[in-house]
C-alpha cells in the first residue's frame, strides 16, 4: 500500500512542478485545493519517491523472512 500511494504523490508532485516550472500552472488535483511553490511541489515527489521505495523494500524484506521461516526451515 506504501508502494502505491508513494506512486501516487510521486505523479503529483512531478505534476505540479512541471506545470508550475514550464507552463503557467500547476497540473493535477492538489492545486484544485492548495496554491503551493514549486518547491514543495518537488518535496512532494521526493516524498513519495522515498515513501515508494520504503514500501518495495519492505515487501522484500517479509518476502525474505517468509522464505526462511518456512516449512522446511531448520
Amino acid at each position: 500500500m506504501r508502494g502505491f500511494l508513494g506512486f501516487i504523490v510521486m505523479i503529483q508532485g512531478v505534476m505540479g512542478f512541471i506545470g508550475q516550472v514550464f507552463f503557467d500552472h500547476a497540473w493535477g488535483l492538489l492545486p484544485h485545493w492548495f496554491d503551493l511553490p514549486s518547491v514543495a511541489y518537488a518535496g512532494l515527489f521526493a516524498a513519495g519517491a522515498a515513501l515508494a521505495v520504503w514500501g518495495d523494500l519492505d515487501k522484500k524484506r517479509k518476502d525474505k523472512q517468509r522464505g526462511e521461516t518456512g516449512a522446511g526451515a531448520l
